[in-house]
């Protein structure tokens, strides 16, 4: 019973973290919505998704301790968002200008830590979250820059969530202009060894509890 109990509440974990990180990353594609502050959006959603990312899946990973399943964890939160992201869709928004944030290769590279270093959870938590942090931001901007023509869709395709006391006068053009790729994966990369320690603790917390 005990055993059954265990893995009816591993998978409902599952669940319930890929749920939730999905919603709160539902957003983080759309940062050609914010046409004047594009490129300190795309830096700041950068860091929540590797948050949301690196804490899941390495939680999982760990959890299971078989390499591969926080590529498969990536896989559910991108299925996840092409299903929400299809709201878009049905409001007007062309396809090619809804943008699903791109987890999987960041989910693999943790994956490949994990593996390589032969299940090391300490080199999993410096190395993936290394990985995961730089890569991430790379991903997501090659991801970006797919996008047809954005600027124009997006003037005519305003965001109906974003109220008119929120649009900025006129375009913000500072620091974050030049180089949102390098401040989003700088800050990842020290941000994610913090996040992927968490999602081993939050491992070693259901275990005890599960255990009781």
């Amino acid at each position: 019973v005990m055993v059954w109990l265990r893995r009816c509440t591993h998978y409902l974990f599952i669940v319930v973290v890929a749920v939730n990180s999905t919603l709160l990353t539902i957003n983080a594609g759309d940062y050609i919505f914010y046409t004047d502050w594009a490129w300190t959006s795309f830096t700041v959603f950068s860091i929540s998704q590797t948050l949301m990312l690196a804490v899941g899946a390495t939680y999982y990973l760990t959890f299971t301790g078989v390499p591969g399943t926080a590529t498969y964890y990536g896989l559910i939160m991108t299925v996840y968002t092409w299903v929400a992201k299809g709201a878009w869709f049905a409001l007007g928004y062309p396809y090619d200008f809804i943008v699903t944030p791109i987890w999987l290769p960041s989910a693999m590279l943790l994956d490949l830590a994990y593996w390589a270093t032969k299940r090391n959870k300490h080199s999993l938590i410096l190395f993936g979250g290394v990985l995961v942090g730089m890569s991430l931001p790379l991903f997501n901007m090659v991801n970006l820059i797919t996008v047809a023509d954005p600027l124009e869709t997006a003037f005519k395709y305003p965001r109906p969530t974003l109220p008119p006391y929120m649009t900025p006068i006129e375009p913000q053009v500072g620091k974050f202009y030049n180089s949102p790729v390098a401040l989003g994966a700088g800050a990842g990369a020290v941000l994610s060894v913090t996040f992927t320690a968490l999602g081993c603790k939050l491992n070693t917390w259901t275990y005890r509890w599960m255990a009781a």
